[in-house]
């Protein structure tokens, strides 16, 4: 058997969407990231990747009105 490859050696954040970067920001706040690394999306809670949902789509309708008010 060989090594775990951990989340980690999987990530560059250059080449990541920024619906993801946002979601790895947002994890990285909510002092999460660790764990994320360490074990992957999937060792987090319903509460907790519930928070980061919440918030991505509260940042993500921000944006969009900030973009509207811009173009004014």
């Amino acid at each position: 058997m060989g090594k775990k490859k951990t989340e980690i050696d999987e990530i560059n954040f250059d080449e990541l969407k920024p619906d993801e970067k946002l979601k790895y920001e947002i994890a990285e706040e909510l002092g999460l990231m660790d764990k994320v690394l360490k074990d992957g999306w999937k060792s987090l809670s319903a509460k907790d990747t519930g928070r980061i949902g919440g918030i991505m789509t509260k940042r993500k309708k921000e944006m969009k009105k900030e973009g509207l008010n811009q173009q004014l």
